[in-house]
């Protein structure tokens, strides 16, 4: 497409600007994280080491970030496996309501948070607490596994569309049963898939806060949470911004490693 001088020149401008208007703020966290100045005075008169320390030396810190780590691999997990059985049912076989299974498994990502979160709390207090199961850890991986499995069903269903059934309708020939065939053939084609789903998911999980504020019951901190609580607390002030800096980093890495392999599968 041919464009003008002047066209290109205003695409160029307006991506700038959206970039800048994404990345300049989370570039001052990072920068203030290392701000020697308490009152984080701009630009800073000096740079220190000191509040990285002291936010890994905190235990609420720790703990939070544990409980952040826990609460990704669980719904990460549970993704993995549901995602790729809807995306099989839905690419390999022919049912009737096929096509609203898929928008109903995809619908979770699309929905407001706050509006999936009082679902969430509304059932879990409904159908388990009758139970004997209370608001924790694992209604918080139950709730965050209800969006994770949407980055994961994505993938495999685009890997198995671009596949086919060819290698396996040749497995199958060579006298390979079903699960031969998944185990040597459809697996390792599908792995590098899982692999950038499953690092998407865990990074949607592990930044996740309103979900988790309305599953995650007394006694539950996830690493988000904990910046929420001492974010208006002068004291910590410093840490919070340590750990919002080390919260960005945490999330872009998957996040990168998973556009890196997507990007180097895209001629399978």
């Amino acid at each position: 497409m041919n464009l003008s001088r002047g066209t290109r020149i205003a695409l160029r401008v307006a991506m700038i600007v959206g970039l800048a208007i994404i990345y300049v703020p989370l570039f001052v966290v990072l920068i203030n994280s290392f701000n020697a100045d308490r009152t984080f005075g701009w630009p800073p008169a000096g740079f220190t080491g000191e509040w990285w320390s002291r936010a890994w030396q905190n235990g609420g810190v720790r703990s939070a970030l544990w409980t952040s780590v826990k609460a990704g691999l669980g719904a990460t997990a549970i993704a993995c496996v549901l995602g790729t059985m809807a995306a099989f049912a839905v690419q390999r076989y022919r049912f009737f309501g096929r096509e609203t299974v898929s928008l109903l498994v995809i619908l979770p990502i699309a929905l407001p948070g706050i509006v999936t979160g009082i679902a969430l709390n509304n059932a879990f207090r409904t159908v388990l607490s009758p139970l004997g199961i209370q608001l924790g850890l694992f209604t918080v991986i139950i709730g965050h596994a209800t969006f994770c499995i949407v980055t994961i069903y994505n993938n495999v269903l685009a890997r198995l569309r671009r596949l086919g059934t060819n290698v396996e309708e040749a497995s199958a020939d060579l006298g390979a049963d079903t699960f031969q065939t998944f185990r040597y053939v459809t697996f390792p084609l599908l792995r590098s898939a899982l692999l950038a789903g499953g690092l998407l998911s865990f990074a949607l999980s592990f930044d996740e806060i309103i979900v988790t504020t309305f599953t995650a019951g007394a006694g539950v901190q996830t690493l988000p949470i904990w910046i929420f609580d001492n974010l208006f607390r002068p004291n910590q002030a410093p840490i919070v911004n340590v750990v919002a800096a080390a919260l960005i980093v945490l999330s872009v890495v998957p996040v990168y490693i998973a556009q890196r392999i997507s990007g180097d599968t895209r001629a399978i």
